[in-house]
């Protein structure tokens, strides 16, 4: 399936829209709304670093429509176009993230606490016990920042295996996860349960995390302070509740399962991923479970359409038995077919009608 010819809408009464036309419509929304509120908002802003961003971004968008339109290699096309639009929606999408902590109110997290404690989670029990399992918890640092990796490999193992369409499909998922995660934490901000603990100093010499509490630590002070200097060297993950890298990693499995040698590592690492959140990513429970739901519907509302392209033809069940005949009685009361014979012979009831015996 061509992910171009893909459409999200297909009647003859709305508008055809592709789902690289909406994801370019999307990434070109985020862009614009973080130019006019950086500058009604007075932000300060590393503008070279994200107009680097922007031409790199643009590079590989032109490379797409040159092997789109001119040299039609719709693989290349679609891996060069996702590669493209994730670089520039990411980037819109933490810069949108960032200026959003101007306008959140109080964090959630210690609701979010008692929710982990009536499932039988205590955040800072399970990071004094890691400390116990070094080599667990190294497993767990390496397996947890697998996720942007595996997001290459996906789009790329995609377009060559000749899942074009769902190269975009998987790019509109991801966008759709980050749209639904921003939009929850905009309404109820949550900053992670590393943002509420202090782990003692011999707990901490013994783990190896890739999200600490000094990190949350940061994350309160941006949110009472403001941004402050937005780079791209320097962006921190501002979702608690639901947990994004959760959502990816749901995202990679799904989308990996019509890649056959990647379905089972991709689901495989995910898992690992999941488990290690907590621990990693300094969320509570609440948060993987959270990434749940939001992955169903970024799935769902990125799939809209998708079997429209094809639709299947209607199945009618008629009766084929004549109601009146002098053969033998059939075997059965129904004899149900697809479709209905043509049938030229009178019936022996219109003949009764008709007053010729």
């Amino acid at each position: 399936m061509d992910g171009v010819n893909t459409h999200l809408f297909d009647t003859g009464t709305l508008v055809r829209i592709t789902v690289p036309r909406l994801l370019l419509a999307l990434a070109a929304t985020v862009a614009a709304v973080d130019c006019v509120w950086a500058v009604w908002g007075h932000f300060s802003l590393d503008v070279v670093a994200y107009l680097r961003l922007a031409l790199m971004s643009a590079g590989l968008l032109a490379g797409a429509a040159f092997y789109r339109t001119l040299r039609p290699e719709p693989n290349l096309a679609a891996m060069l176009f996702g590669a493209g639009f994730l670089c520039a929606f990411s980037a819109g999408a933490s810069v949108f993230n960032y200026f959003l902590l101007t306008v959140v109110g109080k964090p959630i997290d210690p609701m979010l606490v008692r929710a982990d404690r009536m499932l039988g989670f205590d955040w800072y029990k399970v990071l004094v016990g890691m400390a116990d399992h070094p080599y667990l918890n190294e497993v767990f640092f390496r397996v947890y920042n697998l996720v942007l990796p595996q997001m290459a490999i996906l789009l790329v193992a995609l377009a060559w295996s000749g899942h074009v369409g769902k190269v975009y499909r998987y790019c509109l998922a991801v966008a759709v996860g980050a749209v639904i995660a921003i939009f929850i934490w905009a309404v109820m901000p949550s900053l992670g349960a590393k943002s509420l603990y202090t782990l003692p100093p011999e707990v901490m010499s013994r783990l190896t995390l890739s999200v600490t509490c000094d990190y949350g630590r940061d994350l309160l002070r941006l949110l009472h302070n403001g941004p402050g200097y937005i780079t791209p060297a320097d962006l921190r993950g501002l979702i608690a509740f639901p947990s994004y890298h959760g959502v990816l990693a749901i995202l990679l499995v799904w989308y990996a399962w019509s890649v056959r040698w990647l379905r089972w590592p991709f689901l495989a690492i995910n898992t690992v991923v999941l488990i290690s959140t907590p621990v990693q990513g300094g969320h509570h429970l609440v948060d993987v479970l959270a990434a749940f739901p939001v992955a169903a519907l970024a799935i769902y509302l990125a799939s809209l359409g998708e079997a429209a392209k094809n639709p299947a033809k209607p199945f009618r069940v008629v009766n084929k038995v004549r109601k009146f005949t002098t053969g033998a009685v059939p075997q059965g009361l129904f004899r149900i077919t697809p479709a209905q014979e043509d049938d030229t012979a009178p019936s022996a009831i219109k003949s009764e009608l008709s007053g010729v015996s």
